[in-house]
Order: C-alpha cells, then sequence, then structure tokens
C-alpha cells in the first residue's frame, strides 16, 4: 500500500480543533473513488453547515492524480489523504480514521449531500448514555421525498438477507421517531471515538459491501447501542462508484453475504444458511440471470460464490 497525505493543515492535537463554542470535535470522513465532481458537491454542502467545530478528510482512493486543490477550492479547510492503491469502502475509511482528531467520527458517502441541522443531531443522540453509533434518515437525492434508509431490520439466520426500514417510501413522517436498530447504513454513521478504540477499525477483510453491518454486530457485542435518528437526514444518489446492477457489485454483495454469515452465525445456524443458499438462492439467482442472458452478472455471480464458499479473496 502507498499512501501520501496532503492536507490544508495537519494539527497533531485535538485541542487545536476545539473552539469556544464548546461544540464537540466531529471528524467528517469520506472516501473518493474518482468521482471528483460528486466529491465536491459534498463538500460544498458541508462548507453551509452551521455546525462550525468540524474537521473533514477526504480520502482519495485510488487516485490517478492529486485532486488536493480542486478539494480545497470548495472546503478550503479539507484535508486530503491520497492513496495510490484503491483500499476499498473499509481500507479508504480507515485510513481517514487514523488521520481524525474528533470526538465523534463522521462517515459519510461522498455521493451525498448534507443539511443543516445533521451534525447536531447525530451528535446530540451519541452522547446519550451506552450510545456508540448512529445513523440519520436517508432519502434519494433524486426523489428526496421518498425514503431509502429509517433503520434496518436484523440479517434474517437463514437468508443472510435484512431490509431497509421505510425504502420506497413516501417521507409524510412515518418514521420520525429515534429508535435502536440492529445496524447504521455505511452511507452515514456516526461513532464515538471511545468505540472505536474498543472494537476496532471497520473490516477491511470484505472490501466493498457488508463492512457496516459486521462492524455493527462488533459494536452490538462490545455492549453499545446503534440508533436511527430522523432528526438528522441526508440526501443519497446511491451506487455512482458501482452501478445499480453491476457485476462489481453483484460479485462482493454474493460473496461477502457468505463472509457476514461465517463470521457472525455459527453451528446449525450457519449450516442451515449454506444449504439455503446452495440449494434455494444461488440457483434461483443464476436462472433469473440466464433467462435474461445477463452474463457479466451471471459471471461475477458466480466468481462471488465460489469465493465465499472456499473462503478465498476476490
Amino acid at each position: 500500500m502507498e499512501t501520501l497525505q496532503v492536507s490544508a493543515s495537519s494539527p497533531t492535537d485535538a485541542a487545536a480543533f476545539r473552539k469556544a463554542t464548546g461544540q464537540p470535535l466531529v471528524s467528517i470522513i469520506t472516501v473518493d473513488y474518482r468521482q471528483l465532481k460528486v466529491t465536491c458537491e459534498l463538500l460544498d454542502s458541508i462548507a453551509k453547515l452551521a455546525y462550525t467545530n468540524l474537521q473533514t478528510i477526504v480520502v482519495d482512493n485510488g487516485a490517478l492524480a492529486d485532486n488536493t486543490a480542486a478539494y480545497q477550492s470548495h472546503l478550503p479547510d479539507v484535508q486530503v489523504i491520497v492513496s495510490q492503491e484503491n483500499l476499498g469502502f473499509a481500507g479508504g475509511n480507515n485510513l481517514g480514521i487514523r488521520q481524525a482528531q474528533g470526538d465523534f467520527i463522521f462517515l459519510i458517502n461522498n455521493d451525498t449531500v448534507v443539511s443543516d441541522g445533521l451534525i447536531e443531531a447525530l451528535v446530540a443522540r451519541c452522547q446519550q448514555p451506552g450510545v456508540g453509533a448512529a445513523s440519520p434518515k436517508i432519502k434519494y437525492f433524486d426523489t428526496p421525498d421518498v425514503i431509502q434508509y429509517a433503520g434496518f431490520t436484523q440479517v434474517n439466520p437463514l437468508t443472510g438477507r435484512n431490509k431497509a426500514i421505510g425504502q420506497g417510501e413516501l417521507d409524510q413522517g412515518q418514521h420520525d421517531t429515534a429508535r435502536p436498530v440492529p445496524y447504521c447504513h455505511g452511507a452515514a454513521m456516526m461513532l464515538r471515538r471511545e468505540v472505536i478504540e474498543k472494537v476496532g477499525l471497520m473490516p477491511e477483510v470484505f472490501f466493498l459491501y457488508y463492512e457496516e453491518l459486521d462492524w455493527c454486530e462488533q459494536i452490538r457485542r462490545a455492549g453499545y447501542g446503534i440508533w436511527y435518528e430522523p432528526a438528522a437526514m441526508i440526501l443519497h444518489k446511491e451506487s455512482i462508484s458501482t452501478g445499480k446492477a453491476s457485476p462489481l457489485k453483484m460479485k462482493f454483495l454474493t460473496k461477502n453475504r457468505i463472509l457476514f454469515m461465517r463470521r457472525n452465525f455459527k453451528n446449525w445456524k450457519l449450516a442451515a444458511f449454506l444449504m439455503f443458499f446452495c440449494a434455494i438462492s444461488l440457483p434461483t439467482h443464476f436462472f433469473r440471470l440466464a433467462l435474461v442472458g445477463n452474463l457479466a452478472n451471471l459471471k461475477a455471480l458466480c466468481r462471488g460464490a465460489m469465493a465465499g464458499l472456499a473462503g478465498a479473496k476476490l
């Protein structure tokens, strides 16, 4: 791995960030994989936030050039970490976390737009006793009155799948009550620093997809609560880097679904999942893709399944 940190300012002491307002320092971290314009749009929205005690970090993942000047033209005090190697979602975020000085760490996708009050609401939630992490309400950028995320259901031990609560629903206030949930959403999640110090960084073994679910399992096992906070909201453009139904997405979702189950379910529960996956889930997906002639996704499905079942790297 070859990395180079380039920043407008490189503080070595978190106290340098703390201001007379008494606001906790929040480190915002976003990972850009060759989506400069999209990331700059996020930085534009961060620049408009009323919350002032922020450290913003962009991890330029798999960068082809040093885009620091472009980022800083949208947010002058942004810190930039350039990685010439694509470290994946978890690896990129972990690069940023290692440089973060904040009392709270806010991981956010680069294909999002933030709204005022977001940071205040998430900090207030994470300051509650026992709360370790929280995600905001997430709505679609193109249809901002439609919900994408209002919490997750627990992963089903048989199917290895779960659902986003409220997804596709018109937002009429039906999900405006804060509540504990099994998992945060990887597109936007705030954590207390002490949580990361206790459970460790985001698991890089996943590279892409399922990493936040696995991390949340670790966080809950460590005794922390995970919350959905509807007083905070972002708009999500979704799947800009990987595509909504790309072979890359198919491959990693398939492989990491198996990996997640292997890491978090044991004995008969894991055996039942593997039987379900091999006897029902995999054949069903295979024939659906074959019927429509989607050979690229068909190959990705098979490659992901073989890697997951063999416990191999892609």
